[in-house]
């Protein structure tokens, strides 16, 4: 097709919709723009005994070693989910994807053979089609939701858990029947050939699967092996009991585009964790949005950048950041529009307060933002921190506090009572 960059999202290898996410994506570009790609890329190498080994290719970007001149900020964001995504791809492997689309395929390919009003002419599982405004009630009844264009138009979207059973009764709700057509050629069918490596087709059972997936566990560095040196991200261990909500149906599989009615009990789970977020932060209100580190980072400064360009200050882009910072942080300053200022720190990792102040006074008029982790990457309660905020606040700056460390502050202390 002649495309430089492909993007898609992960969620049909195996990621349930989760009321919208989060889902990993796919990100592919031509061999011209590989160097400008964001993320880490792993390249298969040579070890010192000459057999192959992985390692980080094109560091350029990765940011713990090009901070502020990084191409992105992303770190381990959507990892879980791109983990449970490629797991799909090496259990079914392309003959057993290739089965699941073909199939997901042809029941649209035969629905949009029997709808009347169908709109577009080329699809693979979602099809726009003209209808009267009762047939959204005439589904639901059915037990299906019809997504409203609220033009005269409804979507149907089909995916691998759709059964003919599906199909039949929703060619009823348009009061048509569906034909017996058992091939359905895509407007794009992929010719050439896709997961030619040799782990796509080696597990097809479950045991065979577990033992794989045992084997990788067992060469990582993990919270049930060690002690992960590191703070920050690596700090936090989600227990067993909080991940089992996320495979209930109640939870996993709601649409995002589900009515409201039908969503009550989910954006109630979602406001009462916003306000205990809130009440354990100290602000006002949380937004859900961000679902990572990277992305928190890059939210928050937006918002202080659009805080100063309300207030008539857009020459305020000098972000002050500790060289002991996590790396996304110079990365995502760069993304938000600031100018990234370093800040020199002491021999156990504290901000230097002298080269702090004297950072403050060189860009006082044009100052931002200053961005701490707190407790620091080095996992200590930085002393001094309530009057490094007032003296940024003072010279009309705003802080952003990274919320890696967040959970050693709960119950001890908060962003809201720090200032």
């Amino acid at each position: 097709m002649g495309a430089d960059i492909c993007v898609g999202s992960s969620q049909r290898f195996g990621v349930p919709l989760g009321f919208g996410g989060p889902h990993a994506a796919f990100l592919s570009c031509a061999d011209k723009l590989k160097r400008k790609i964001p993320g880490r890329l792993i390249g298969v190498s040579l070890d010192s005994k000459g057999d192959p080994a992985y390692r980080l290719s094109l560091q350029t970007r990765e940011q713990h070693i090009r901070r502020d001149k990084a191409t992105s900020n992303i770190c381990t964001a959507q990892v879980l989910l791109a983990v449970m995504a490629s797991m799909y791809g090496v259990y079914h492997g392309p003959d057993g994807l290739k089965t699941i689309a073909s199939r997901i395929h042809r029941f649209t390919a035969r629905l949009a053979e029997a709808l009347p009003g169908v709109v577009n002419a080329s699809f693979f599982d979602t099809l726009t089609v003209k209808a009267d405004a009762g047939v959204i009630g005439m589904a639901l009844e059915a037990g299906y939701n019809l997504r409203d264009f609220e033009d005269g138009r409804v979507g149907i979207a089909l995916d691998e858990t759709t059964t003919e059973a599906d199909v039949v009764a929703i060619a009823a709700v348009f009061g048509v029947e569906v034909s017996d057509v058992t091939e359905a050629i895509p407007a794009l069918p992929r010719v050439s050939e896709f997961m030619t490596q040799e782990v796509f087709h080696s597990y097809r059972s479950e045991t065979e699967m577990m033992r794989y997936l045992h084997r990788l566990e067992a060469r990582d560095l993990a919270l049930n092996e060690s002690m992960i040196p590191l703070g920050s991200c690596t700090m936090k261990l989600n227990a067993a009991a909080e991940m089992m909500p996320v495979s209930w149906p109640e939870v996993s599989n709601i649409h995002p585009f589900a009515p409201l009615d039908q969503t009550e009990g989910y954006r109630a789970m979602l406001d009462e964790l916003s306000d205990w977020l809130a009440r354990i932060t100290g602000f006002a209100a949380v937004s859900l949005q961000p679902n990572a580190g990277s992305q928190g980072e890059y939210a928050g400064l937006l918002a202080i950048r659009s805080y100063h360009l309300a207030n008539g200050d857009g020459d305020r882009k000098a972000c002050l950041i500790p060289t002991s910072a996590h790396g996304t942080n110079p990365a995502s300053a760069v993304m938000a529009g600031f100018k990234v200022v370093a800040v020199k720190c002491d021999d156990d990792g504290n901000i230097d307060r002298k080269d702090l102040s004297a950072k403050i006074a060189e860009h006082r008029e044009n100052l931002g933002a200053l961005m701490i982790t707190y407790p620091s990457t080095h996992g200590v309660f930085e002393e001094g921190v309530n009057e490094i905020c007032a003296e940024i606040h003072e010279a009309g700056g705003q802080v952003y506090m990274d919320g890696a460390n967040m959970n050693a502050q709960v119950g001890v202390t908060s962003p809201g009572l720090i200032g």
